[in-house]
């Protein structure tokens, strides 16, 4: 819970946060479609769609969130599984092991949730050696960077971004994608 409020209080402090905290948008196959379609894959949302449609990925399959109680902090839960997907495609991961344990120390250094650091701990295990020194080596420092960054990736309004293109609006953020090379098939 006090993660999820800190999540919550750095959005409301955020202007953009705030209009996501008031808008409630949901990141829902219905809604999706329309604002997808035709998008260039060189693109935050046609590289998006691309991502779910490779990988069979359907954005209305993710649990709802249960054992919130407040509203707001419900809602902070429920977006950030939403957003999951984007960030595999912001960041250039593959939603292999190795790309899921990266993934979730960023979403433990951004969101500060401690079900990401266990589940990267937990993924990391059944990593083959030399790929738990990649991340020890690579993928920790990695995500402390973009902990240290300063932009709250939860307070990004990527229905408003679908159309940017994707490396604009890396640059703009800052995203500084992992290696290439820890990606490779060894």
């Amino acid at each position: 819970e006090r993660a999820l409020r800190r999540m919550h209080s750095r959005m409301r402090a955020h202007p953009v946060g705030r209009s996501i905290l008031a808008d409630r948008p949901a990141l829902t196959a219905e809604g999706l479609v329309p604002m997808l379609a035709g998008l260039p894959t060189n693109t935050l949302g046609g590289a998006y769609s691309a991502f779910l449609e490779k990988h069979a990925f359907d954005p209305d399959e993710r649990s709802p969130v249960m054992f919130v109680d407040d509203a707001e902090l419900a809602y902070v839960m429920a977006r950030y599984r939403q957003v999951h997907d984007l960030w595999h495609v912001l960041y250039g991961l593959p939603p292999s092991l190795l790309g899921e344990v990266a993934l979730k120390w960023l979403e433990a250094a951004q969101t500060g949730l401690p079900m990401c650091a266990l589940a990267a701990a937990g993924g990391g295990l059944r990593l083959k050696a030399a790929e738990q020194r990649a991340v020890t080596r690579h993928v920790l420092p990695w995500a402390a960077q973009h902990a240290r960054s300063g932009v709250d990736l939860m307070s990004v309004y990527y229905e408003h971004e679908f159309a940017r293109p994707l490396d604009e609006l890396r640059r703009e953020l800052g995203i500084v994608k992992p290696p290439r090379a820890l990606f490779e098939r060894r």
